[in-house]
């Protein structure tokens, strides 16, 4: 099985090129490729599919040519995700198997098309606006969380953290605790503290976050759009840009009422074959 591997601010990805769907790709191949001792390692894995060859994706192939199949570590299907489809986007144009047309591609993902842009050193993709919805909470820790539910094609829950809660003190190590009434297919969860302001940004946060399917992962793409949505709702903005410091390393997102705009690193680090047999021995 040929593969490549990448990430974006430290959020990796096992890349399996399968232009023509033919890959019987299985939770348990998904979940031993991304198993950092008996695999390769990964938050998640990331089909390259033609749109025309998926089932899930058939609807949009007059739009975009490739789908992005992204599996979470676990073995789960998951709609969107911010940085899978930045590393993706940086994977098509570096193998040649897609051209950006005025600099933007199109690319297909379970929670709709979504457009990509290449820039200098970045790659940006607009997730659309983030959908804020009502509260809930999230316990940690002995802690509980006042949360806000943001959809932004997949779902999240962002946690701004009190004065009296140290960010980086949070054990994450297990999933918090959230309302499954509220988000009956599992949710993100986002933690957030403020940070001294940045030049080229409207506000500055630090966030974590703890993956459905994928645990405490380095940066969350769509995560990072929903906790700027937040932010700029909290500091009384319909519009701006924010800087997001993840432990991987900072993303800024750029906010109005028609795009979300996430923008940051794409890099792919490996290409390579891996034996199959070897992962389902």
């Amino acid at each position: 099985m040929q593969f490549s591997k990448g990430h974006g601010t430290g959020n990796d990805f096992v890349l399996l090129p399968d232009p023509d769907g033919q890959l019987d790709l299985t939770p348990s191949i998904v979940s031993t490729l991304c198993d950092r001792r008996r695999g390769i390692g990964a938050d998640g894995v990331l089909r390259v599919v033609r749109a025309a060859k998926h089932p899930e994706a058939v609807e949009h192939a007059g739009t975009a040519e490739w789908f992005m199949d992204y599996w979470n570590s676990d073995g789960s299907l998951a709609e969107m995700c911010g940085n899978g489809v930045r590393v993706f986007t940086r994977y098509l144009i570096s193998t040649g198997l897609a051209d950006p047309v005025g600099g933007t591609l199109p690319i297909a993902t379970r929670a709709g098309v979504v457009r990509a842009e290449v820039g200098d050193g970045e790659i940006s993709v607009d997730l659309g606006p983030p959908r804020i919805g009502g509260g809930g909470v999230a316990t940690l820790g002995g802690f509980t969380l006042a949360g806000t539910a943001v959809d932004c094609g997949n779902p999240h829950l962002v946690c701004v953290l009190p004065a009296s809660v140290d960010l980086a003190s949070l054990d994450l190590t297990r999933s918090p605790g959230f309302d499954p009434a509220l988000f009956p297919s599992g949710v993100n969860v986002e933690f957030v503290a403020s940070a001294p302001p940045v030049d080229g940004a409207d506000l500055h946060v630090l966030m974590r976050v703890y993956e459905r399917g994928s645990a405490e992962t380095l940066s969350c793409g769509s995560g990072t759009c929903a906790v700027a949505a937040v932010a700029l709702r909290d500091a009384g903005r319909t519009a701006g840009v924010v800087a997001v410091d993840v432990p991987g390393g900072r993303l800024t997102v750029t906010v109005d009422e028609q795009s979300c705009w996430l923008a940051g690193p794409a890099v792919l680090v490996a290409h390579g074959e891996i034996n199959l047999a070897g992962l389902t021995a």
